[in-house]
This record gives C-alpha cells, structure tokens and sequence, in this order.
C-alpha cells in the first residue's frame, strides 16, 4: 500500500477533525526528549494556554495524559472514587454511558441517572438521585457527543456541590470551541482532549484538576499508575507527562496553541463556532422533514445532531456518506449504536453535522451545499 492510497478528505465528522497544512507541517519538527530542557519550550507554552482557553488560573493544575479523552475521565474515577464511596454517573447520551462504564469495570459502586437521546439534564430529577444515592463524586458530560446536547455546567455543579459531592465533568467535544470559565464552574476535574475543538491528532487527554480533587485523591488507595492524579501531577508541575509523549504530536500542539491564543485569539475563535452552529442549524431548518434533535437552550456550538425523515434508515445515511466521499468530505451518518437502537425501537435516526476546530464558516457552507442534494435525494 501507498500514501497515494489514502483518501484526503475534510473531515466534517464530530473528531477527530480537520486540520490545517500549518498544523500538519508542525508534525515535521524536531523531536525532543522529554526529560530535557526543550521539553519545556513545548510544554511551558502548552499548558499556559490551556489555562487561557478554559479560563482559569492557578486554581486549576493541568495534566496532560497520554492517550485522549477517555484517560483522562477513567484517572478521575480511579482516583477520586474511594472503596465503598457511591459514585452517580449522570448520562444524556452514549459519552456519559462511557464514564459510568469506566466506574463500573474499575469496580466502583456506581449508580447511574440516564435521560432520553436529546434531552438535557433535568435538574429534579439529578437532585432527587442525590438526595437518594449520596454520591462522592457525580460524573456528567458538558457537550454529549452523540446527541449535540450541552448542559449547563455551572448549573449542574452548583446543585452537586449542594450536596456534597465532586463535580466531575466531561468536557471533551466542547473545549476549545465555547468559553467554559472553568475558574467559576465549580468543576472538580474537567477532562477534553486534542482531537476535537482543538484540532490536533489524537494522542492527549487533558485533565484540569482542582486543589480539593488533589487532597481527595491523596486520600484514595489503588489508583493505578496512569491513572493516579498524583503521580501525574508530581510531573505536570515540571511541565511533563508522566510516561513518553508523542513529541510530533506535541509540536504540533505548541505550534496550534499559539495560534489560538496569539493570532487567531480566543474570543474570536468561540465567536466563529458560534457562527458555524447557526449556519448550520439555518440549514436543516431549510430541509423538509429534518429536525435539530437538542433542545433550545441546549444546542452544542460544536456539533449539531439532526432528526431525518420518517422511513430513512442508517443503512441509507451510509449512501449518503459515500457519496460525500466522493466529493472529498467525510460525513458522519450519525452514533452507530444510537442509531441501531432508535431504529429498533421504531424512531427515526439520527444524522450529525461537526462545526468544530479549525474548520471556518466559507468550509462549512461548501460542505452543507454539497451535502443538500445527498439528504433529499
């Protein structure tokens, strides 16, 4: 097989996502040892603008794990959910089923709250399931993936806190995409990762970690070697990883940091998804019989899942993708297992339309006009 062999699609799937040449060419630097002085020219930067885009400070210590997203929320559980304590996952879609996997399968005591597809968190309904399960720790997902739903973090903290329990947010298709303010949020730990909003490769998650989940962890016995909070902050505070980085994909991550905080700025960058979630929602609202699954108030600035007719299949939105294919893009047919189980149950499937990362308003209106006629076909 050849390089001339792979597809050079725009991805318009909900990650990984584009990335721009600048980006890719950063993946041709000079690798560099990880324990050596010019670890820190990459990471210093790194983890300073991390603290910008999420809005936080001091109050907040960053770790970057290698992997993505999901080591980053199963370290939380190892080391924040202590042998006999209940841990609530609360869930909206299939990402917040993961965290309640992830405690499960680390033997946990873990109960979850489940709300339909589409739906956001119902704030007496999570109050009830705390009043009822007294939970250490209660996971939920900021910006669920499969469904495009955003809940309101500050909102959903606040009533955790309430009962005395660690907020722990998944935040891993949002960041670098919305302001999060993570200083206010009352999150004890907020996990995303590189290859969403950022748009980057895969092969970090990112975990901010407040002071009060640190003591707890230090309290907390058996939490495995990658996935201990602890040892991982022994390191992030020299501005390393606790085990060898991908140091291309660390380049690549100190050359698009910059950018965002530096040339294109932060405030600019939420504006333009902002832009691109409208466009797109102006859009399927232009399409006879397609619906925006998440309710308003709710919408992802992110992604945007959509209701298609009434007797259209998944196995007809693989068509679909195909022929986007054929037109050099890659186009996301809707969460595999969401859509087998909507269909079972005799409703209607789902489509999902990514306006994340680098991609800007011109890309995204090319994108939907070729993608118009494939939907109404």
């Amino acid at each position: 097989m050849s390089t001339q062999d792979f597809a050079d699609l725009t991805l318009f799937i909900t990650g990984p996502t584009y990335i721009r040449p600048e980006i890719r060419e950063a993946g041709l630097l000079p690798e560099f040892g990880h324990r050596d002085a010019e670890n820190l020219k990459r990471f210093g930067p790194i983890m300073s603008g991390l603290r910008e885009i999420a809005g936080c400070a001091d109050d907040y210590h960053v770790i970057l794990c290698n992997g993505s997203g999901s080591n980053g929320m199963e370290a939380t559980v190892r080391s924040l959910v202590a042998d006999g304590e209940c841990v609530l996952n609360v869930s909206v879609g299939a990402f917040g089923d993961l965290y309640h996997k992830m405690a499960v399968q680390n033997g946990k005591k873990a109960v979850q709250l489940k709300f339909a597809p589409g739906c956001a968190i119902d704030l007496g309904k999570l109050e009830a399931a705390l009043a009822e399960h007294k939970p250490a720790c209660v996971t939920f997902t900021h910006n669920e993936t499969s469904t495009g739903v955003v809940n309101d973090m500050r909102a959903v903290c606040a009533l955790i806190r309430k009962h005395g329990a660690l907020p722990l947010v998944d935040g891993v298709s949002i960041f670098g995409g919305a302001a999060i303010d993570l200083s206010g949020s009352g999150a004890a730990t907020y996990a995303t990762s590189t290859q969403k909003s950022l748009a980057l490769p895969a092969g970090f998650g990112i975990l901010f970690v407040s002071g009060e989940a640190v003591e707890k962890a230090k309290t907390v016995q058996n939490r495995g070697f990658t996935t201990d909070i602890v040892a991982q902050l022994g390191r992030a505070q020299k501005q390393q990883t606790l085990t060898t980085p991908n140091t291309t994909l660390a380049n690549q991550m100190a050359v698009q940091i910059e950018h965002i905080v530096h040339t294109e700025g932060i405030k600019n960058r939420f504006a333009r998804h902002e832009t691109m979630r409208d466009m797109t929602h102006a859009f399927v609202r232009s399409l006879p019989g397609y619906e925006l699954l998440a309710p308003e108030g709710h919408r992802s600035p992110t992604l945007t899942a959509v209701r298609v007719p009434q007797g259209m299949s998944a196995a007809q939105l693989k068509k679909v993708k195909e022929a986007m294919r054929a037109k050099g893009y890659l186009f996301d047919p809707g969460y595999g297992k969401l859509n087998a189980d909507l269909e079972e149950q005799g409703q209607r499937v789902l489509i999902r339309l990514g306006h994340m990362g680098d991609v800007t308003p011109d890309m995204v209106s090319a994108y939907l006009e070729a993608l118009r006629p494939e939907l109404l076909k």
